[in-house]
C-alpha cells in the first residue's frame, strides 16, 4: 500500500484519488479553497441555484465507469442523469433558428434541411460521417492511453479525411475548422454551427486544426446530458465516494512545493510549514502553480510537448427571472455573433474595443433551482483570459442577446449576479482564469498536453492542463490515466 498526496480537489484529481483508494493505496487530498470540485460550483440566492462552471455534460460514460470501478452503487443511484432534448437551439446572425434533436443524425438532418434550405442537412450529414473517421482515428491516443513517447506523429498527421477542393487552379484541403464550413459545408449558418463547437472550448477556428471536427461529433454521437439540481451535484457524488474509499482531504491546506528525496517525489510540503511525506504525488494544478512548487524542474523542455497557451476564459451572468419557464423551452441556446470576424478579432486579435462574443443560455427544466415559477438562466461568453477589466459592457450586451431567445427577459429580471475569470482564476488557480481545452491532433501538437508523468519520478499530473487536456469527460479520462499509471506502472497502456 503505496501513500499518495493529491494535490488539488478538481474533478481530474477526485476521479485519480477514488480509483487509487480502491487499489488499496492510502490517499490525501489537499485543496488550497475550502471545497472540491475545481470549476463545478454552485452559487445559490434566495432560493435560486446556478452551476458557474461546465452547465451540460458530455460522454457520461466516462463517469459511469469510474463508478462502475470505484463500487457497487453505479452513477446513477447516486445522481440523476437527463439527456437534454433538443441537445440546442440556434439563433443565427439573420434571425434563423434551428433545433438539433438529441444524438439523431436524420432528426438533425431533416431540422438543417427545414431552416437553412434543402441540401443543408445532408451536408452536415456527411461532415458527420467524415468527423467520425477522425473520432476513430484519435480516439485512443488522445483520450483512452497515455500520451505516446512519439508524439510527434499525433503532432503532424491530420485526421480528418477532408474533401479535396478546387482553389485558384490548385486542389486544396481544409485544414482548418473555418476552411471546412467554407469548403465543405458551404452555407454560413452551418460554417457558424460548425465553429460554435471551437469557440465554447475558447479556440479560434480559423487556426484550429480540422481534427477538432471530433468535438461536435462527440456531442452527435454520445448526446449530451444534464445532472438534475445542477453540475455540481456530479462533483458530489464524486467527492462522496471518496470518502465512502476512505481517501482524506484536507481543505485550506495550500502546498507550497513538492519534495525530492534521492531523485523522486517524496511528499508536500505546506503553507504551515508541516510536511506530508508519500510514495507519489498527483497534481492537480494549472502549469504556473507546478512550476513554482516543483521550482521549475519538471517544465517542458526541447523535444517535448510544446507549451499550450490557453488564451480564452469564460464569464457568467446568473440571471433570476420571475415567472415559470415555457413549455418546451430548450435547455440549451446559442445565440452566434452579429459579426463573427470581429468576434474572433476581439477575442483572438488585436481588435480595439470589447468583444461581442457568441451567447450561450442554459435554462433547465429543474424545479430544484428556482423558487416555484421562478426561472435560474445562466449566460455564458468566451472572453479574454485577461486579469481584471471592467465586464458591465459586456454583460449588457450578453442580457441583450439573451432577450433574442428569452422574451420579455428584462422584464422578468428579479437580479443577476456576474462570474468573471477573475472568479475562475480563484477556484481553479489557472492565470487570468484561462480555460484549458482539449487535446486535439495536428497543428504541430499546439493543442496536445504534457504526458500525465513527469521529469520527477513518481510526481504525475491530472486534470485539464495535462493529457487529454480540458472537459470534463477529459478530466476523468485524465484521473484514469495517472491511477493505471501509479497501479500499473510505466507499461500501462489504457484500458482495453
Amino acid at each position: 500500500m503505496a501513500r499518495i498526496a493529491v494535490i488539488g480537489a478538481g474533478m481530474g484529481a477526485l476521479t485519480a484519488a477514488a480509483r487509487l483508494a480502491v487499489a488499496g493505496h492510502r490517499v490525501a487530498v489537499y485543496e488550497r479553497t475550502d471545497t472540491y470540485g475545481g470549476a463545478l460550483r454552485r452559487f445559490e440566492r434566495e432560493g435560486f441555484s446556478f452551476d458557474t462552471g461546465p452547465g451540460l455534460l458530455p460522454l457520461p460514460a466516462v463517469y459511469r465507469d469510474l463508478f462502475v470501478k470505484t463500487g457497487k452503487e453505479p452513477l446513477e443511484s447516486c445522481v440523476e442523469l437527463v439527456q437534454v432534448d433538443p441537445s440546442s437551439r440556434h439563433v443565427f446572425a439573420d434571425g434563423t433558428r434551428v433545433s438539433l434533436p438529441n444524438a439523431s443524425r436524420a432528426g438533425v438532418v431533416t431540422a438543417l434541411d427545414e431552416a437553412l434550405g434543402a441540401g443543408a442537412g445532408q451536408r452536415w450529414g456527411d461532415f458527420l460521417v467524415r468527423a467520425r473517421e477522425a473520432w476513430d482515428r484519435t480516439r485512443r491516443p488522445l483520450l483512452e492511453e497515455p500520451l505516446w513517447p512519439n508524439w510527434q506523429v499525433l503532432a503532424e498527421r491530420e485526421p480528418y479525411p477532408s474533401v479535396p477542393h478546387k482553389r485558384l487552379l490548385r486542389t486544396r484541403r481544409a485544414a482548418t475548422l473555418t476552411e471546412i464550413g467554407a469548403w465543405e459545408l458551404r452555407e454560413p449558418r452551418l460554417a457558424a454551427l460548425l465553429e460554435s463547437h471551437a469557440l465554447g472550448h475558447g479556440l479560434d477556428p480559423r487556426v484550429t486544426p480540422a481534427s477538432a471536427v471530433v468535438l461536435p461529433y462527440m456531442e452527435h454521437a454520445f448526446g449530451t446530458w444534464y445532472v438534475r439540481g445542477g453540475l455540481r451535484e456530479l462533483a458530489r457524488a464524486v467527492y462522496e465516494r471518496c470518502v465512502a474509499r476512505k481517501v482524506e482531504f484536507h481543505f485550506g491546506a495550500d502546498v507550497t512545493g513538492v519534495l525530492e528525496k534521492d531523485g523522486r517525489a517524496s511528499g508536500v510540503e505546506l503553507a504551515d510549514g508541516s510536511v506530508a511525506e508519500a510514495d507519489f504525488v498527483v497534481a492537480g494544478v494549472a502549469p504556473g502553480i507546478l512550476a513554482r512548487l516543483t521550482a521549475g524542474s519538471v517544465v517542458r523542455g526541447e523535444g517535448e510537448v510544446p507549451p499550450q497557451a490557453a488564451t480564452a476564459a469564460r464569464l457568467t451572468v446568473l440571471l433570476a427571472l420571475r415567472g415559470a419557464r415555457p413549455e418546451g423551452t430548450a435547455h440549451r441556446t446559442v445565440i452566434h455573433s452579429q459579426d463573427r470576424e470581429a468576434e474572433l478579432d476581439a477575442l483572438f486579435g488585436t481588435a480595439a474595443g470589447p468583444p461581442r462574443p457568441t451567447v450561450t443560455v442554459l435554462r433547465p427544466d429543474d424545479p430544484r433551482t428556482a423558487p416555484a415559477d421562478h426561472e435560474a438562466v445562466t449566460l455564458t461568453a468566451v472572453v479574454p483570459a485577461r486579469p481584471g477589466g471592467p465586464h458591465d459592457a459586456l454583460v449588457d450586451h450578453m442580457i441583450t442577446s439573451a432577450g433574442r431567445a428569452v422574451p420579455g427577459l428584462r422584464d422578468r429580471l428579479l437580479w443577476h449576479e456576474v462570474r468573471t475569470p477573475a472568479d475562475i482564476a480563484d477556484a481553479t488557480g489557472a492565470e487570468g482564469g484561462a480555460v484549458p481545452v482539449p487535446a486535439l491532433a495536428a497543428a504541430g501538437g499546439r493543442l496536445l498536453h504534457p504526458s500525465n508523468g513527469t521529469r520527477m519520478p513518481g510526481l504525475f499530473t491530472v486534470g485539464g492542463w495535462a493529457h487529454p487536456g480540458g472537459g470534463l469527460p477529459h478530466a476523468g479520462m485524465s484521473g484514469a490515466l495517472v491511477a493505471g499509471l501509479i497501479v500499473e506502472g510505466p507499461e500501462f497502456r489504457g484500458s482495453q
